[in-house]
C-alpha cells in the first residue's frame, strides 16, 4: 500500500474461493486497473459459475452446461492467475502467504477470503452414502442430476429454498417426491406466514406430498445406502434422499489463522476482518446491517455481488461501507418469490393484490415505515420494492400505511 493508502501496482492480492463473491471481485479489480498479478484459489476444478441454475434447468435439462462467469481467456487476459482444484490448507499472517494443498506458497499484501458454506449435514447419518445427495456445487449438481435419472421417488428434508427448488424439479421431471420439514411451516426463516402458506398450498396442488412439524428420526443403512428413514416414529422406504437443510459458513481457515469468526468470518462495513491485511466476502461473512447495526449472516448472490464492490473499492484505496438492500428471489415451479428489505418479527403486514391470480405482495412496515416487500409472482411490485428501499438507505421520509398505492407512491 502506499502512503495515500490506495493500492500500488505492485501490491499483491490473492483471493480464496471461487464463487459468486470472487467472481464480481475479480471483475472490480480489472475495471480498476488492479487485476494484473491477483491469484485466484478455486477448491474447485471448476472456473467461477452461476449458482442458482443448479437447482433448477440444470437439474431438469441433462444437456444444461455451466453457467461460466467468464471463459478461461478473460482470466488470462486480465492478468488473473486462476489455481484450479488447488485449495487453500493455511494462512501464514505474520508472513503474509497461503499455503495451497500442492504445498505451493503464495505471497500476499492482501488477501480476500470468499470461502462461502457447506452443506449442512444430518447428525449420525454417514457421509459416502450412494443415494444421499445435497446441492452446494457443480460436482453436486452433477451427481444428482445422474441420481435423479435413474429412481422414481424423491424424499426432500428440509422445506427451505433449496429444498423446494429440488423438489419443484424433480416433481417436473415426473418425480414422485416428498418434503419433510421439521418446522410448523414452510420457509420459516425466510418468508412471511401468508407467503409461506401460500407456497405450500401451492406445492400440494400440484402434486407433491409436503408434510410440516415431523421429526426425523432413526435410519437404516445397508450396503452404502439409506434404506429407511423414521419420520414420526414410522420406519419409512428411501429411493433417493436429499438434504436440504440449510448451510453452514466455511471458515474453518479463517479460525485457524487466529481471525475473529462467529457465525461466519466477522467483518467491519468495508469488509475487512480483525486483521487489516485480510478481507473477507459472501456467504461466509458475518457483518453489520448498514440501518441497525445488527450482525447477521445472508446467503444470496445479491449479497456475494455487493460485498465484493465494497471490498473492491477496500483494496483500491476508497472505501465505501457496505448499504446495499438485500434482496433475495426463489423458483419453485410456476412460483417465482423475490424479496426485498429484511423482515421483522415486530413488522405490520398488508397485502397488494397482483395482476393475475396467485399474484400479490406483502409488504411489511416497521414504525409506520415501510422495511421489506416479499413479492409472488409480481416482479414489477419487487423492482419497485427494491428502488425505494435503495432510496430510503440516503433519505427517511414517513410513509403511509396504504397498501392500496402503487408501490413508487410509498416514498
Amino acid at each position: 500500500m502506499t502512503e495515500s493508502g490506495t493500492m500500488s501496482e505492485s501490491t499483491s492480492i490473492v483471493i480464496v474461493g471461487g464463487g459468486h463473491a470472487a467472481a464480481q471481485l475479480c471483475a472490480g479489480l480489472l475495471a480498476a486497473g488492479r487485476a494484473i498479478g491477483v491469484h485466484l484459489v478455486c477448491e474447485e476444478t471448476e472456473l467461477p459459475y452461476q449458482r442458482p441454475p443448479l437447482s433448477k434447468a440444470f437439474l431438469k435439462q441433462p444437456q444444461e452446461a455451466l453457467q461460466h462467469h467468464r471463459p478461461e481467456s478473460w482470466f488470462a487476459d486480465a492478468g488473473i492467475t486462476v489455481h484450479r482444484a488447488d485449495p487453500a490448507v493455511a494462512i501464514d499472517r505474520l508472513g503474509k502467504s497461503v499455503r495451497l494443498r500442492s504445498g505451493k506458497q503464495l505471497r500476499y499484501d492482501r488477501l480476500v477470503l470468499a470461502t462461502g458454506a457447506r452443506a449442512r449435514r444430518l447428525p449420525h447419518l454417514p457421509d459416502g452414502l450412494q443415494n444421499v445427495a445435497v446441492l452446494r456445487s457443480a460436482a453436486d449438481a452433477v451427481r444428482l442430476r445422474e441420481l435423479l435419472a435413474h429412481v422414481g421417488h424423491l424424499t426432500v428434508v428440509g422445506g427451505g429454498f433449496i429444498g423446494l427448488e429440488v423438489a419443484a424439479s424433480a416433481l417436473a421431471l415426473g418425480r414422485r417426491v416428498d418434503v419433510l420439514e421439521s418446522a410448523p411451516r414452510l420457509l420459516m426463516r425466510s418468508v412471511s406466514l401468508e407467503v409461506g402458506d401460500h407456497v405450500l398450498q401451492t406445492h400440494r396442488a400440484n402434486g407433491m406430498v409436503v408434510r410440516v412439524g415431523v421429526a426425523v428420526g432413526a435410519f437404516r443403512i445397508g450396503a452404502d445406502r439409506l434404506q429407511t428413514l423414521t419420520v414420526d416414529g414410522v420406519e419409512t422406504p428411501v429411493d433417493l434422499l436429499v438434504l436440504g437443510i440449510g448451510a453452514v459458513p466455511e471458515h474453518a481457515l479463517a479460525s485457524a489463522a487466529g481471525l475473529q469468526c462467529d457465525n461466519g468470518i466477522v467483518v467491519d462495513e468495508f469488509m475487512q476482518t480483525s486483521d487489516p491485511a485480510i478481507l473477507a466476502i459472501g456467504d461466509c461473512t458475518n457483518f453489520p446491517e448498514p440501518t441497525t447495526a445488527h450482525r447477521l449472516r445472508l446467503e444470496s448472490v445479491q449479497n456475494a455481488n455487493d460485498q465484493a464492490k465494497v471490498a473492491a473499492a477496500t483494496l483500491c484505496g476508497a472505501p465505501q461501507p457496505y448499504r446495499a438492500v438485500p434482496w433475495f428471489w426463489s423458483e419453485q415451479g410456476s412460483l417465482r418469490l423475490q424479496m426485498a428489505g429484511l423482515g421483522s418479527h415486530d413488522a405490520t403486514r398488508f397485502r397488494r393484490k397482483g395482476s393475475s391470480d396467485g399474484s400479490f405482495s406483502i409488504l411489511h412496515y416497521v414504525a409506520g415505515r415501510l422495511a421489506s416487500v416479499e413479492s409472488v409472482n409480481a416482479p414489477l411490485d419487487h423492482m419497485a420494492a427494491r428502488k425505494l428501499l435503495e432510496t430510503r438507505r440516503n433519505v427517511a421520509p414517513e410513509i403511509a400505511c396504504d397498501s392500496s398505492m402503487p408501490l413508487k407512491a410509498h416514498v
